[in-house]
């Protein structure tokens, strides 16, 4: 089966190198005929048109990793693309269902491998065929849910949620590491709301309207997970969701994708090893400030416990 797939993988990857080229084709018409408005629609409009072409022959996924951003998603989807039968998007955060939306689904189904590829190994090698992406900010993002199931009603829904005190300084080391985030994490937390300027409202009552400051700056809000589940399970089943603990996973990754794999009704298999991406320098925060979090974040936490019916044990 790892033979199968390596072939087929080498398929996908000559695939999504012409791709990739495509996806640079806009800036080169725009660069080349910046000068010329009209040549520059109609050339964007061919673009357009050529690539929906390609994606109606591409797949939509089985199952979405929906968050939460900083609580291991990237180890969590790495791992599962380490399965023969997974066969992953090309890139693992596509932000089609917050961000790219008005791209319309073929331009999402580029990104996931073509009908062809599944008939091959369902149809000749007689295997099961799943593909997949992971795009954590789903979970906060409040138009996700209904655009997900008017798409992909079926879909497996797998989120996985860490202590959102530790989360939320996760979130402050990558922003400051990626050089969008000049105040200390203190800061950060008291002026979030100033910073957002109601943000999340204005998303929800305009479905066109989104502003990078939501994810970035929302050390607070991403770490509710309770409100955005609720957005979630009012639409999809709850059959369709497996909630994992991320502090589990990163003490069992074994167990971990075992319940995964039966969730997503995938024959078991073992990786040799279970590596974790995107692991911070570890830099304790602050009595002082842990202590605020842990009670900001209590009565939303017992909030989740009794909404899922679990206890996750975060901060007691």
């Amino acid at each position: 089966m790892n033979d199968i797939k390596r072939l087929t993988n080498q398929e996908a990857n000559k695939e999504n190198n012409q791709l990739e080229k495509l996806q640079k084709t806009p800036k080169f018409f725009a660069n080349i005929f910046s000068d010329h408005n009209t040549t520059y629609k109609i050339a964007k409009s061919f673009y357009e048109k050529y690539t929906d072409f390609i994606g109606s022959f591409h797949l939509l996924p089985d199952f979405l990793i929906i968050g939460a951003a900083r609580a291991g998603s990237t180890s969590l989807y790495e791992g599962l693309k380490m399965h023969p039968n997974v066969f992953g998007a090309r890139i693992k955060e596509t932000y089609f269902f917050d961000a790219d939306f008005h791209r319309g689904a073929n331009w999402y189904k580029r990104f996931f491998p073509s009908k062809w590829q599944k008939f091959k190994i369902v149809n000749i090698h007689k295997k099961k065929f799943l593909t997949g992406e992971a795009s954590p900010h789903y979970i906060s993002y409040p138009h996700a849910p209904k655009r997900v199931f008017n798409l992909i009603p079926s879909i497996k829904l797998i989120a996985i949620l860490r202590n959102p005190v530790d989360r939320a300084y996760s979130q402050y080391q990558s922003r400051v590491s990626a050089g969008t985030e000049p105040l200390s994490f203190d800061n950060a937390i008291k002026k979030e709301d100033m910073r957002l300027k109601n943000e999340l409202k204005k998303m929800e009552e305009d479905e066109n309207y989104i502003h990078n400051n939501f994810f970035r700056y929302s050390y607070l809000h991403h770490g509710i997970y309770v409100d955005g589940l609720r957005k979630w399970m009012k639409i999809f089943p709850k059959n369709q969701f497996l909630i994992l603990k991320a502090e589990e996973f990163y003490q069992k990754p074994a167990t971990i994708f075992e319940s995964i794999q039966k969730f997503l009704g995938l024959p078991k298999f073992h990786p040799a090893n279970y590596a974790h991406y995107n692991l911070e320098k570890r830099h304790e925060i602050s009595t002082t400030t842990r202590n605020f979090l842990r009670e900001f974040f209590k009565p939303y936490n017992e909030e989740l416990y009794k909404f899922l019916g679990r206890d996750f044990g975060w901060e007691r």
